[in-house]
């Protein structure tokens, strides 16, 4: 009965339908909108104009579903999508997924100046590219999509594996060799606890000539409906442009990002999985 009122309610003329609630059903209106244009960003003024909707009103609901987790403002364009409460239950295309990576990474690499890329752990334990960006300015570094990076690429690895029971580490390392690229690269277990412990407080991971003496980076992961690192969103820039002095500032764009693709596809960060004792010994 209630999806045949919703129905009704979207036919020229803007038909009466007993019983119906103002409020609730300019908001399932404006939830029909924003889905429409998924993973594209609504303006308030379209929905006021389009949905004949008073100005006031429409922002009142938009907060209230924002207040739900049902829709999401994108602060950097002042447009709306779906939130990520509702896409949780919905779920979200491929595609969808796909175009929402690709717009954020992008703005990114203008931001910053350098290659930023998306990567997906395979098969293999390593991690494939499966987007890029490139500001197209300067002489830097280029990934490519199909690129690979081993496992134990520093900023790729941490950022994949911190959020994870360590145990997890454990388990797939025993398979896996922790390479040392390089003289600065951390290979001790202990000393990786620790970084992982790092990564998780601040929300981003780092490699600064950790995996090439040449290249630096930062990593951050993009959460699934179930709070497990399913991608990586990374940047990679030399040495020279990126290093101790910047790299933080870098690092925590880097999560921004990462943030925003999980909020605009339906993802949720737990809260800290930590160092489980139990679950160490019983993987080590």
């Amino acid at each position: 009965m209630r999806q045949r009122t919703w129905r009704r309610s979207r036919l020229p003329g803007k038909m009466s339908v007993p019983n119906e609630v103002p409020a609730v059903s300019a908001a399932v209106r404006i939830l029909e909108r924003l889905a429409a244009e998924l993973p594209r960003a609504v303006s308030p003024t379209v929905l006021v104009n389009e949905l004949e909707l008073n100005r006031s009103t429409c922002y009142n609901i938009l907060a209230t579903l924002q207040q739900a987790g049902w829709a999401n403002k994108l602060e950097a364009r002042g447009g709306w999508t779906l939130g990520p409460g509702l896409l949780a239950l919905t779920g979200v295309s491929d595609d969808s997924v796909a175009a929402v990576v690709q717009e954020e990474i992008d703005k990114l690499s203008q931001r910053l100046g350098y290659v930023v890329f998306a990567a997906k752990q395979d098969g293999s334990g390593g991690y494939t590219v499966i987007a890029t960006a490139d500001p197209r300015r300067g002489v830097r570094i280029v990934v490519d999509v199909g690129d690979r990076f081993p496992f134990s690429a520093p900023a790729l690895m941490q950022a994949m594996y911190a959020h994870r029971p360590f145990g997890d580490f454990l388990a797939t390392a025993r398979s896996k060799v922790i390479e040392k690229f390089t003289e600065h690269t951390a290979v001790d277990i202990d000393a990786l606890e620790r970084i992982f412990s790092e990564v998780r407080r601040r929300g981003f991971s780092t490699s600064v000539r950790q995996f090439n003496l040449a290249q630096s980076g930062a990593a951050a992961p993009v959460f699934d409906r179930e709070g497990k690192p399913h991608l990586v969103v990374a940047t990679l820039a030399f040495s020279s442009e990126l290093d101790e002095s910047n790299i933080a500032s870098v690092g925590q764009l880097i999560s921004t990002t990462a943030g925003r693709i999980t909020d605009r596809t339906g993802g949720t960060q737990v809260p800290d999985a930590g160092f489980d004792e139990a679950t160490v010994a019983s993987a080590s």
